[in-house]
């Protein structure tokens, strides 16, 4: 029986619309998938969302990954990490604990992590046992977390330095009705990276890691074509934030965080309304509304 998947990009602070899309998901009791797969901050938005904890991903974002003890310039000008993601994931789980029960029971969520020996993905599903880890893993960027987590005899650093939208995976392990997260508009196309000779300098002791980033956007743009010309067998179902999307990867304002938020709780409610017919709504006025 084919399954259907939820996939869900990262992206940092983009991962706000995404927030907003899960927590009108739960509002609406949408949840008809069989699996999900996170990347990075997809991945954490997903524990929200199968934990049944609406604005916990919002809340996660707007006053722990806003803070200091999260990012910080002058710690990482002195050696330290730019981004603290074992700090964050601690904090997310003592400031705003979920059930684990309610997570573990729901359907079976996976996140992807890189290998740092091979620099292929790694895909993981989150179990009680290995949850702290592989969290930590799928958020860990390279350069700016200085010590890659290490265990299932491995040391990962960030899945979207391997896949950035794992879709293929998702096809792979037998969905053929898949919902995609995406953290950019439907019009972004990543740029080729220039800088490989800086990577392969500062990632000299993981020298696939490089290779890898080398090569991200060539793997990010395929992603975004399988998106776009999916199998005959396959229906993919995207929801990406509009053009006029105010947040960046690092951006830390309340108020444009809020209307990111916002954007996704607005194409979330939409998307659900449409697949349930209650609503109609043209391409112009909910991108979300249409399977490719």
């Amino acid at each position: 029986m084919d399954k259907k998947a939820l996939v869900v990009e990262g992206g940092a602070m983009r991962g706000i619309f995404a927030a907003g899309v899960l927590d009108a998901y739960l509002d609406c009791g949408h949840q008809p998938f069989d699996f999900a797969i996170g990347v990075s901050a997809g991945a954490s938005n997903l524990l929200g969302y199968l934990a049944k904890k609406r604005q916990r991903s919002y809340q996660v974002i707007t006053e722990l990954a806003t803070s200091k003890h999260f990012y910080s310039l002058s710690r990482f000008a002195i050696g330290g990490n730019l981004t603290d993601v074992k700090w964050l994931s601690d904090a997310s789980m003592e400031q705003y604990p979920i059930e684990l029960d309610t997570l573990f029971n729901s359907i079976p969520l996976y996140a992807a992590t890189t290998d740092i020996e091979s620099g292929y993905a790694k895909y993981f599903r989150v179990s009680k046992e290995n949850m702290s880890g592989v969290m930590e893993a799928t958020t860990a960027l390279p350069i700016a977390y200085k010590h890659p987590p290490c265990f299932a005899g491995g040391c990962f650093t960030d899945g979207a330095v391997a896949d950035s939208i794992p879709v293929k995976e998702a096809y792979r392990r037998g969905a053929r009705d898949i919902t995609v997260i995406l953290s950019h508009p439907l019009s972004y196309n990543m740029p080729e990276s220039s800088s490989y000779w800086l990577m392969k300098r500062l990632l000299r002791d993981t020298p696939k890691v490089a290779e890898t980033l080398a090569t991200r956007a060539k793997r990010y743009n395929q992603a975004l074509q399988f998106i776009r010309f999916p199998p005959s067998d396959a229906t993919i179902r995207v929801i990406a934030p509009p053009e006029n999307f105010p947040v960046k990867r690092l951006t830390r304002k309340r108020k444009l965080l809020d209307i990111g938020y916002a954007m996704g709780v607005d194409a979330g409610r939409q998307h659900v309304a449409s697949l349930r017919g209650k609503e109609r709504f043209s391409r112009e006025e909910c991108t979300a509304c249409f399977a490719v």
